[in-house]
C-alpha cells in the first residue's frame, strides 16, 4: 500500500504541474478563438504553415508546442482546427514539428547545465524538426500516403461550443489526461521490474554507437531516449561534471537526446491524435541517428578541449 500510495502521490506531482501550465493555455486560447485574434492573426503565419501544407491556425499550437511542451500542443490541436479539416499527413507532419523541439526553455536549460552551449543545439533542434518535417511533407505530397481523413483515438479537446461545452471539454480533457498520465507511469514502472528497461538499453547500445555515441555516455542517452531529457540530461550533468564523460561525447548525447527523446510517453500521445507511429518514431529515430552521425564526423576533426565547454 505504501508502494501504491507513493507512485500515485509521484504520479499526481506531475498530473499537477501539467494542469498548471495546459488550463491557462486552453483558456487564452478559446479567449482568442471567441475574439478573433486566431483569425485576425493566421493569415500572418500562413507563410510558415504553408511550407508543410498546414492550416495556418496551427501555428499558435506549435508554438505552444515549442515553448511549453507536448501535451499543450495536444490539447490545442483540435481546438484550433476540427479532425474533419485534418489527414493523417498533416498531423503527422505537425507531430513531427512539435516532438523534435518541444518545451525549449526548460529542456534547453537542462542540457545546457550538462555542458553545451544553449544557442547551438537549440537552433540544432529547431533545424531538425523542421528539415524533418518538411521530407516528411514532400514524401506524403508526392505520393498521396497517409491523405486519408485523421481518425484520432483521443480528442483532448474539440472545436468551440460556448464557455459551457468549453469546460464541459476541458474537465474531460484533464480527466482523460490524468488516465493517460497514470498508464504511463505504471508502464514505465513495470517495464523496470521485469527487466525490461534495461534490456532495451542494452538493446540500444548498437543504434547509439552508429550515432557515434559511446562508453559512460551510452546508457545515460539510452534513459533520455526512453524517458525524456528531464532523466537522461538529469544524470548526465552528474556524470559530466564529475568528469566521468568526455566533453565531445556529452555533446553528442544531448544532440541525439534533442532529435530523439521521451519516445515513449511522447510518441503514444501523438500516435493517439492520429499521427503515423512509423513516421514519428522509425523515421525520427533514424533521421537522429543520421543527423548525431555526422555532427560525430565533424566533431572527430577537432580537439577534445575545443568541445563544449562547460556552461555550469
Amino acid at each position: 500500500m505504501s508502494y501504491l500510495r507513493k507512485q500515485l502521490q509521484a504520479t499526481w506531482q506531475i498530473y499537477w504541474e501539467l494542469v498548471r501550465i495546459v488550463v491557462p493555455v486552453a483558456i487564452v486560447t478559446e479567449v482568442l478563438m471567441v475574439t478573433g485574434v486566431v483569425a485576425a492573426v493566421a493569415p500572418w503565419l500562413a507563410p510558415l504553415m504553408d511550407l508543410y501544407g498546414l492550416p495556418p491556425q496551427l501555428a499558435l499550437a506549435l508554438l505552444a508546442g515549442w515553448l511549453i511542451g507536448v501535451w499543450n500542443a495536444a490539447v490545442m490541436l483540435f481546438v484550433l482546427v476540427p479532425p474533419s479539416a485534418l489527414s493523417v499527413a498533416d498531423v503527422t507532419v505537425f507531430s513531427a514539428l512539435v516532438l523534435f523541439a518541444h518545451a525549449l526553455p526548460i529542456e534547453q536549460q537542462i542540457i545546457r547545465r550538462a555542458g553545451p552551449a544553449l544557442l547551438p543545439t537549440t537552433a540544432l533542434r529547431l533545424a531538425g524538426g523542421l528539415l524533418y518535417a518538411a521530407g516528411l511533407h514532400a514524401v506524403f505530397k508526392a505520393t498521396g500516403w497517409l491523405a486519408r481523413p485523421v481518425a484520432p483515438t483521443w480528442q483532448p479537446m474539440g472545436e468551440s461550443t460556448g464557455w459551457t461545452g468549453f469546460f464541459m471539454a476541458l474537465g474531460e480533457a484533464l480527466a482523460m489526461m490524468f488516465l493517460i498520465l497514470t498508464a504511463l507511469v505504471w508502464l514505465l514502472e513495470a517495464l523496470k521490474a521485469w527487466g525490461l528497461m534495461a534490456w532495451l538499453q542494452r538493446g540500444l547500445a548498437p543504434v547509439l554507437r552508429l550515432a557515434g555515441i559511446r562508453g559512460e555516455a551510452l546508457q545515460l542517452t539510452a534513459i533520455g531516449m526512453l524517458l525524456g531529457i528531464s532523466y537522461g540530461g538529469g544524470l548526465l550533468i552528474r556524470e559530466a561534471r564529475a568528469g566521468h564523460i568526455g566533453r565531445r561525447q556529452v555533446l553528442l548525447s544531448c544532440i541525439f537526446m534533442g532529435f530523439a527523446h521521451s519516445l515513449i510517453e511522447d510518441t503514444l500521445i501523438m500516435v493517439s491524435l492520429g499521427a503515423d507511429a512509423v513516421a514519428i518514431l522509425v523515421g525520427r529515430l533514424l533521421f537522429a541517428i543520421a543527423a548525431t552521425a555526422l555532427v560525430a564526423a565533424v566533431l572527430a576533426r577537432v580537439p577534445e578541449r575545443q568541445v563544449a565547454p562547460s556552461q555550469g
